[in-house]
């Protein structure tokens, strides 16, 4: 996720160090930084400013993919105090409104839905600092509802959408919001001008007056109620999706936005009435509008919790001395509210923190809080018993070792197949929707494209062999297979192929293939042209190998005899040579080849030798 500095500023008082030293706090202490790098307003409307790319871990995607969540990260590892935090502030969401109803069909795949509901807008262009805090993190501005929209959910984690009210359906002066699975077929035009078809496995917002989907929830709006300068009343949904619903629907449908990638990770249904009271005060602030009122449908609230630690368990499993004093320094910075009791503490979750469930989980804050580097080394303790060797691991090293001792090189071919016994549920394309039952289809394609280069790798024959899974006969196993120009293609198991030895109690060291050198291939093709010549009798191939290299030019990338004869009753000898010509920023012609060549003829001629 794309950071602002200048967005995270805005939540202290003190000023922060520059965005150097902050990528170095979070890539020591809570995550890696994937670049820092600068962005300039195309607009005069302020100075520099840096942008952070956090790669945000998987197991804080609820609470950390957003400026807030960053900005409590850097508060605790810097030791500096948040002038606010959002989710610490009451969300008043009144008054209750009877212009819109919420209904949820699944309270499981949809915890809490909030309709808030404002009349009297005016869509226009954002203002220039909401233009510049959107486009300084790569997001295109719309207008001023729908960039409000965006900036809270980049803010607090907490996706948000607003649809035009004016293009529901209302009965008695009531709009109906409707939760529910897509009809089977039912078929949707979303904001980016594509029609998707649904199934009924897709959770969708519905217009319930109308019977209609209107958005697909977690993912994407629909177009007919989407935000226009024609826009005078919206209703802002703020709600709390199941993450593996959204997952498989935008997997389906192949569609995925930040909203999704929130969702799919799991966020707080108390977030969404955060979310929702910054909402509704941006888009008032900048659009104006009366709020008419909100309807939350929450059926199950979120529980809170607790989590006990003792200060022995945290010293014990990270093998340190903290102090009681150190620990509590720790949950105070983190904002995690504790009571200490006889050095246990008792941490009450804040609802944001879906990741801290067991006392682990809060030892390992401890410990990367306070910092890994201060965290002594300690080897591991001795194995109780000597662990039992895989054997389809080991001797596949054996064989592998073998192969290639032997001068073959290893491929690995896809698992897939044009027919076979099992067909794949997930396949990746309509070519190859089966799990292949043998080996020798690919290595016989992998030896007909490798062959081709065996003059440029200057092999006299191409030499392969892959070790890898078969479906066959209801039973999946491992083969090895060989291929080679001289022996054709063949593969047996795995077991016919190992060695006749009995598998030791412990995994004996294979040696190691060591490479000379290492030379880079150019991705242009290569040309080959054969000379072959007569030479007065004493005469050595390497004598006759230099002249021609030294006359070939820098494109000769090699060289080499491949044959020679002695004819008995002239006493001369007759040499044989493959010559490799490449470039490595073109493809070479006819004519490259050929001037070369003639330039090596002269030479080889000066010195009275006979072109054959």
């Amino acid at each position: 996720m794309k950071i602002s500095r200048e967005w995270l500023q805005d939540f202290f008082t003190e000023p922060l160090p520059d965005a150097a030293a902050l990528a170095e706090a979070l890539t020591l202490h809570a995550f890696e930084i994937e670049s820092v790098e600068p962005y300039r307003p195309r607009r005069s409307i302020g100075g520099e400013d840096m942008v952070l790319d956090v790669k945000v871990t998987p197991n804080r995607g609820h609470d950390a993919l957003s400026h807030r969540g960053i900005a409590k990260e850097l508060s605790a590892i810097l030791d500096i105090p948040l002038k606010k935090n959002p989710l610490r502030e009451a969300a008043e969401l009144i008054p209750t409104t009877d212009g819109v109803s919420v209904s949820i069909e699944d309270p499981k795949l949809c915890k809490r839905y909030i309709a808030g509901y404002i009349k009297g807008v005016k869509v226009a262009a954002s203002p220039e600092w909401l233009r510049k805090s959107l486009e300084a993190i790569g997001q295109k501005s719309i207008n001023n509802v729908v960039d409000a929209t965006n900036l809270v959910m980049f803010n607090t984690g907490q996706p948000l959408h607003a649809f035009d009210a004016g293009q529901l359906v209302a009965k008695n002066g009531m709009y109906a919001i409707g939760v529910r699975l897509a009809k089977k077929g039912e078929r949707m035009l979303a904001l980016d001008d594509k029609e998707y078809k649904l199934s009924d496995t897709n959770l969708v917002i519905a217009d319930d007056n109308a019977g209609v989907a209107i958005g697909i929830a977690g993912v994407k709006g629909g177009k007919p109620a989407g935000i226009t300068e024609a826009t005078k009343d919206i209703i802002i949904e703020s709600a709390n999706f199941d993450g593996v619903s959204v997952r498989k629907t935008s997997q389906a449908l192949k569609l995925r936005t930040d909203a999704s990638q929130r969702f799919e990770q799991a966020i707080s249904p108390e977030l969404a009435g955060v979310g929702m009271q910054q909402a509704v005060n941006f888009v008032t602030s900048i659009a104006g509008g009366e709020v008419l009122g909100f309807a939350d449908a929450y059926p199950e609230p979120q529980t809170p919790r607790s989590v006990a630690v003792s200060l022995e368990k945290i010293n014990t499993v990270l093998g340190t001395s903290f102090s009681a004093k150190e620990v509590a320094s720790v949950f105070e910075r983190l904002g995690l509210p504790f009571t200490e009791n006889k050095q246990t503490f008792t941490v009450s979750i804040p609802s944001e923190r879906l990741d801290l469930v067991i006392p682990e989980d809060l030892i390992e804050e401890v410990g990367r809080i306070i910092g890994y580097g201060k965290i002594p080394a300690a080897e591991l303790p001795a194995l109780a018993q000597v662990p039992e060797v895989n054997q389809n691991f080991y001797w596949s090293e054996r064989v592998r070792e073998d192969l290639m001792s032997d001068g073959y090189s290893e491929v690995c071919m896809s698992v897939f197949a044009g027919e076979g016994e099992r067909a794949v549920a997930n396949k990746i394309g309509g070519e190859k929707p089966y799990l292949r039952t043998s080996l020798i289809s690919g290595l016989e394609d992998a030896l007909s494209r490798n062959a081709l280069n065996k003059d440029l790798l200057g092999i006299p024959e191409a030499r392969l062999f892959e070790i890898g899974t078969v479906c066959k006969g209801g039973k999946e196993k491992i083969m090895v297979g060989v291929a080679g120009e001289k022996g054709g293609v063949s593969e047996k198991t795995l077991a016919d192929m190992a060695p006749n030895v009995p598998l030791g109690t412990k995994y004996e060291s294979l040696p190691v293939s060591q490479a000379e050198r290492y030379q880079p291939f150019s991705k242009y093709p290569f040309i080959v042209r054969d000379i072959s010549l007569w030479v007065p009798s004493g005469t050595t191939a390497e004598r006759v190998l230099n002249l021609i290299r030294s006359h070939a030019g820098e494109l000769l990338v090699r060289s080499e005899k491949f044959d020679e004869y002695k004819n008995e009753k002239t006493g001369k000898t007759s040499f044989a040579f493959r010559l490799v010509f490449q470039s490595f920023d073109r493809t070479l012609t006819d004519e490259d080849a050929n001037e070369r060549m003639e330039s090596i003829y002269v030479a080889v001629k000066k010195e009275g030798w006979e072109v054959r």
